[in-house]
C-alpha cells in the first residue's frame, strides 16, 4: 500500500515513523514538508484527513509559536502561521487510503496501513 509520510529527518519520532514503514513493507513517498513549504490549502487538506483542526496541529511549545502566541489564536492564524513556518506542524504525519495518522508514539502508522 502506497503511503505518503510528512518527514522531518531531523525528528526521532519521523524516523522512527519512517523506519516502521519500511519494516511493514509499505510504499512510502516522503514528502519533505520543512523544504516544500505546505500551502494553507494543503495543510487544510491534510487536516480535513486526519479530522482536526488547525490548533489540534500545531506544535505549541515551539518557541515560534510562542512568540506568535498561538495558544490563543484562531484557525485561521494558526494555519497561517503553519504555512509560513512549517517546522510549526506536528510530526510525523503518515497519510494512505485508509486514512491519515500523526504517527506518535510510530505504531500509530499501523492504523492507516
Amino acid at each position: 500500500m502506497k503511503v505518503i509520510i510528512w518527514h522531518n529527518p531531523g525528528c526521532g519520532s519521523s524516523r522512527a515513523a519512517l523506519q516502521r514503514l519500511r519494516d511493514k513493507g509499505a510504499e512510502i513517498e516522503i514528502y519533505l514538508y520543512l523544504k516544500e513549504q505546505p500551502s494553507k490549502q494543503k495543510i487544510k487538506e491534510v487536516l480535513g484527513l486526519l479530522d482536526l483542526k488547525a490548533a489540534d496541529l500545531v506544535r505549541l511549545k515551539d518557541e515560534t509559536a510562542i512568540e506568535l502566541d498561538l495558544e490563543h489564536a484562531s484557525n485561521t492564524t494558526i494555519l497561517a502561521a503553519m504555512a509560513a513556518h512549517p517546522r510549526l506542524i506536528q510530526r510525523p504525519i503518515v497519510i494512505s487510503r485508509k486514512g491519515a495518522v500523526i504517527a506518535r508514539p510510530p505504531m500509530r502508522v499501523d492504523e492507516v496501513l
